[in-house]
């Protein structure tokens, strides 16, 4: 345990003072000492740096960080002072959490267990669903349907599409309907074993591969029906 420095800051004070210097100087070293004095007199233990700086700061005394500069190092020795006449100042009260302030205020010690066994399990299913969250990892497959992944060593891997996924619908009925039987008899055409088209006198209307074209491009098979 610290014990308080017997030494009045007011011989601090008489002290720092003595050094002469600038009139402003001793006037800001009473100033301080006397702001460090009505904290004391409100029963305060606080003299730390950043909260006696904000005191100066506040009467227009001296700006709060000029306290950390190396040319006051006088005015720190009279805080410094003051914090070890009063001794260290009070440890802060721990933060009660709001559901453990709720429970103290339940009398009923069975209800008081109950509430206390919800707000555990609460708090657990919480941890859960932030540990999901900071783990969370979403692939979203933004590949056309119907392609296929093609990779090679020392390569990025390519998506390769069927051409039919490049068609609208509108587009694939067209193609159909170029090579449908219904087509081809309304106009005394017909398809040959090789895919060619023909017309009734058995002349090359579409050469040969034209309709195996076409329903590859579709991804389909000849009706044979």
């Amino acid at each position: 345990m610290t014990l308080p420095i017997t030494i009045h800051p007011d011989e601090v004070l008489a002290t720092l003072l003595a050094k002469g210097g600038r009139s402003q100087r001793q006037r800001n070293l009473t100033a301080v000492h006397e702001i460090c004095r009505r904290q004391h007199q409100a029963s305060s233990r606080d003299f730390s740096i950043p909260t006696v700086g904000k005191l100066c700061e506040a009467e227009g005394i001296l700006k709060a960080r000029a306290l950390y500069n190396a040319q006051s190092a006088d005015y720190r020795e009279l805080i410094q002072a003051w914090q070890g006449y009063v001794g260290p100042a009070a440890p802060k009260a721990p933060k009660v959490r709001a559901s453990h302030d709720y429970l103290l205020r339940i009398e009923d010690p069975a209800i008081r267990s109950l509430m206390q066994g919800i707000i555990s399990e609460r708090d657990r299913l919480k941890a859960q669903i932030n540990t999901l969250k900071a783990n969370a990892h979403i692939v979203v497959d933004r590949r056309p349907l119907g392609g296929n992944v093609v990779s090679s060593p020392g390569a990025a891997p390519v998506v390769l599409l069927p051409m039919a996924s490049q068609l609208t619908e509108s587009e694939k009925q067209a193609l159909r309907r170029a090579i449908s039987r219904e087509f081809l008899e309304d106009r005394g055409w017909q398809e040959t074993e090789l895919g060619e088209i023909v017309n009734e006198k058995g002349r090359t209307i579409f050469d040969p591969g034209y309709a195996t074209a076409i329903r590859k491009v579709l991804g389909e098979q000849k009706d044979h029906s």
